[in-house]
């Protein structure tokens, strides 16, 4: 009843808003219907915040998670990394995204280092890219044991060139974590609180590290699904929060460019990003372990955040797609209950 009673909050509050504007029709009993349908068909879904042009119209926690609770984002971590990277080069930190990363991580190079690894660039990592052999599902495992995930990371074997097809690696975030940190003198913990957390107002806290002290840049991050509602906002208000431009707000554009259809994911994939399209709306998110989901929508002005509890085969069992489609659900109920402002 509670799943319900959050969503009956998205239909009341659109629909107010769509009696006050003149051209605006009410969405259908219909479609609150099949919202709440799909809504109780997810027992896992822990968390659900949804606004529209800055205003929460949701915020509501199930099975006793609280949408201020800090909790582990899994990879929705490196969507939040990325606009690290996008800070340090505006700040000079580092200097583009086309920059090499081996004279950055030149103390961590693996003896007799295939030669391409002096063509990968911070983009191609970025954008899963590399064509370094995954560190993710399978291999992680392995990874996450390494004395060294960094050296680990830089040893995989070439398994695609540099800036070829995409190839999904937790490793290629971490490294990103680790480039910062070397670049900035600062660890990635310091530089998230400075550049995001006090700016944006939400709480940072520590995360799990490597055996070398580097703050895990791939996964792990401990952040509340309304901290991740103001990173949504901060995004869909190009870098901007609180009258101050926070990420660049032409890293915001470079982060939402397609660099190549994102294998297995069905959609294309940018700067830590995934880019697809629903319900005739563009759309950006970010995607964690088991279900932790920030969507940006923003011809629609909207910010959506889903928490979920940690579920193994999220995205072969279907999940996933659950919950992008109750998303599809608030993108209908909002394109009819009020015209895009």
């Amino acid at each position: 009843m509670r799943l319900v009673a959050a969503l009956a909050m998205v239909f009341w509050a659109l629909r107010a808003f769509a009696q006050s504007a003149p051209d605006a029709s009410a969405p259908s009993a219909g479609s609150l219907r099949e919202i709440v349908a799909i809504t109780e068909s997810l027992p896992q879904l822990r968390g659900l915040i949804v606004a529209r042009d800055g205003e929460v119209l949701v915020r509501q926690g199930f099975r006793g998670y609280a949408p201020d609770e800090k909790t582990n984002i899994k990879s929705l971590s490196k969507t939040v990394l990325s606009a690290l990277v996008g800070i340090a080069i505006a700040r000079g930190v580092l200097m583009s995204t086309s920059q090499p990363i081996a004279s950055l991580l030149a103390d961590a190079l693996p003896a007799a280092a295939d030669p391409r690894l002096k063509r990968v660039t911070l983009g191609h990592l970025l954008s899963m890219r590399a064509g370094l052999e995954s560190t993710s599902d399978d291999r992680y495992g392995a990874w996450i044991a390494a004395p060294d995930q960094v050296r680990f990371a830089l040893g995989r074997p070439f398994v695609a060139e540099p800036g070829g097809d995409y190839l999904y690696s937790t490793g290629n975030t971490h490294l990103l974590s680790a480039i910062l940190t070397r670049a900035s003198g600062r660890s990635t913990l310091e530089l998230m609180r400075a550049w995001l957390g006090e700016p944006l107002g939400i709480g940072i806290a520590p995360w799990e590290r490597d055996a070398q002290g580097i703050y895990l840049g791939g996964n792990n991050m401990m952040l509340s699904a309304l901290g991740l509602l103001a990173f949504a906002e901060m995004y869909r208000n190009g870098g901007r929060a609180g009258g101050q431009q926070i990420v660049p707000e032409a890293w915001v554009a470079t982060s939402w460019t397609p660099r190549g259809p994102a294998r297995y994911f069905g959609h294309d994939y940018g700067y830590g990003w995934f880019i697809a399209r629903m319900a005739d709306q563009e759309v950006r998110y970010g995607w964690g372990y088991g279900g932790q989901m920030l969507y940006v929508v923003p011809a629609l002005g909207l910010s959506v955040v889903m928490v979920s509890g940690a579920q193994e085969g999220a995205l072969q069992s279907g999940y996933i797609a659950r919950l992008h489609a109750l998303l599809v659900q608030i993108i209908e109920l909002a394109a009819t209950g009020a015209a895009p402002r």
